[in-house]
This record gives structure tokens, sequence and C-alpha cells, in this order.
């Protein structure tokens, strides 16, 4: 079956670094697009960005543009978020999701919490 395994999360101080990663398997990784999504307390899941199946593009809410990168092994099926210059507000648990169609993702990963001291 398909399994998405995220890691990498911790704690962190405001203006540091984490990266994330996605172990995927179960599913052709190669040919399909991924999304990094978030959640944190009291508030609704949101999209963080995407990357498609080739990983020669990519997208972000506007809220992490300039800090995160997204990238993607294809031959590792992995797939990762670099975080830089992290925010208190940051704080969330974070999703790698696979099997992109419009805005909807069909697998998700269990999530890895990453907290932002200030």
């Amino acid at each position: 079956q398909v399994q998405l395994v995220e890691s990498g999360g911790g704690l962190v101080q405001a203006g540091g670094s984490l990266r994330l990663s996605c172990a995927a398997s179960g599913l052709t990784f190669r040919s399909i697009d991924m999304g990094w999504f978030r959640q944190a307390p009291g508030k609704e899941r949101e999209f963080v960005g995407r990357i498609d199946w080739s990983g020669s593009r990519t997208d972000y809410a506007d809220s992490v543009k300039g800090r995160f990168t997204i990238s993607r092994d294809n031959a590792k099926s992995t797939l990762y978020l670099q975080m830089n210059s992290l925010k208190p507000e940051d704080t969330a648990v974070y999703y790698c999701a696979a099997d992109r169609h419009g805005v909807e993702y069909t697998y998700w990963g269990q999530g890895t919490q990453v907290t932002v001291s200030s």
C-alpha cells in the first residue's frame, strides 16, 4: 500500500533552518506531483507548496516564498522541504501529500511537528 513517511521535524529557534523529508513507497513516485501542507493548533490545514513530477516546477504560498524550497529525488522516492529563516508562525505539523489532482491530493503522510521558538 502507499506510504508517505515524514521526518526531520523538531524544535528550532527563530531564524534557524530545518529540512523535512518525505519517503514514499507503494506508488510510482517519479510520475506524480507532490505537495507540502501544514496545520497549526486551532487552525485549518494550509498549503505550503508543491512540485511537479519532474521537479522542474514549484509553487509556494506567499507566507513561505523566498524562505522555503521544495525539491525531490526521484531515484530515492523522496520529497524534501528546506525551511530557512524560520519564524514562530511557522510552528505546525507538516504533511506531505502525493498524487495531485487540481487542488486535491490522494495520499497523505502522518505529519511531523515543527516548533519554532522566539
